[in-house]
């Protein structure tokens, strides 16, 4: 490596050590992105900053969730408290919050390392009430099981978030930029920045930075009231509005309104509503274990043989069908 590409900063005694735990079914891209970040940091600086290891809830192999295998470097075991442990999620992570998984963490938490979670490792640490009364964050897909789960956790939309010695990303290319976050805080924006042009990231994001896209983008439709009704649709899901009263939060007539959904989305807000919550309710089915009950209520159902019959319509099979596919109910 040239003079020219290496970034000075002051070497450390000893390289900070991150030790990742794959976690069963775990997502490669989160894992991955984080740790090029570390193999480019020390490129860039011409010195070994940072040092890695893998471990898992085996002795043996961990595999990812698009089947890639991993050899572990050691089975869970005590480490050294300058570590900093990062947990690797991916699909099916209630299955991976086992007794075992949780006890070690929750020791290792006692000695005080620094711990965090990527896509959704963070259920793993809320299990585990590592998260308790601190602000986090999870992949959007899981946002409505974990809310209803960890309620003593202040959970954000954010692409990462940073609270003490506890860090969480949204999954994705989230890790890196967490990983560009730390990189920065230890050694230098100078540095960090050199390792996102390395991998050709040319917008760096902070924990200020929301993980969905907004309103317009995901439906395609740039039309400002029609987003301000969707967006409350959403906030307003255990207790629906009626169409009446959003249209006229948006100043519009209940038959504008109608005619502004059949435009744009060729469906009736009533059906658009309908749909938001139905999503929501097969997410809390398949990542929770709340009963079928109080899944119908969290998502503004006051009879179950109504959200039932919905349920059906839509997905063509039933609440309780769909739960018992998917094995929801996943003790420890």
């Amino acid at each position: 490596m040239s003079d020219a590409v290496t970034v000075k900063v002051d070497v450390p005694r000893a390289p900070t050590r991150f030790v990742f735990v794959l976690l069963d079914s775990f997502t490669l891209l989160s894992f991955a992105g984080a740790l090029e970040c570390l193999r480019i940091a020390n490129r860039m600086a011409g010195a070994e900053l940072y040092t890695w290891a893998l471990t898992g809830d085996t002795d043996d192999v961990v595999t990812c969730s698009n089947g890639v295998r991993f050899h572990v470097d050691f089975p869970l075991s005590e480490l050294k408290r300058e570590d900093v442990l990062v947990l690797c999620g991916g699909v099916d992570v209630q299955k991976t919050a086992t007794k075992r998984m949780l006890n070690w963490l929750r020791r290792e938490a006692r000695r005080g390392l620094r711990i965090g979670g990527l896509c959704t490792a963070s259920y793993v640490m809320a299990r585990a009430g590592l998260l308790d009364g601190k602000r986090a964050t999870i992949h959007w897909e899981n946002h409505d099981a974990f809310l209803e789960e960890f309620e003593e956790v202040t959970l954000t939309k954010s692409i990462f978030m940073i609270d003490g010695n506890r860090m969480t990303t949204a999954g994705g290319t989230a890790s890196i930029d967490l990983m560009l976050s730390l990189i920065a805080a230890e050694h230098g924006e100078k540095l960090a920045n050199a390792v996102a042009d390395q991998q050709i990231y040319s917008s760096i994001r902070t924990d200020q930075d929301t993980q969905r896209l907004s309103v317009p983008t995901r439906i395609g439709v740039r039309h400002p009231k029609l987003s301000q009704v969707i967006q409350m649709m959403e906030s307003n899901i255990e207790e629906p509005i009626s169409p009446s009263i959003l249209a006229r939060e948006v100043g519009m007539s209940t038959r504008q309104l109608e005619r502004l959904f059949r435009r744009y989305l060729s469906r009736s807000p009533k059906r658009y509503y309908m749909e938001l919550r139905l999503q929501k309710a097969r997410n809390l089915l398949m990542q929770t274990d709340m009963t079928v009950i109080n899944v119908a209520l969290a998502c503004g159902f006051a009879s179950p043989s109504h959200f039932s019959k919905c349920y059906r319509a839509h997905y063509q099979t039933t609440p309780y069908r769909e739960r018992g596919a998917h094995g929801a109910r996943l003790s420890v």
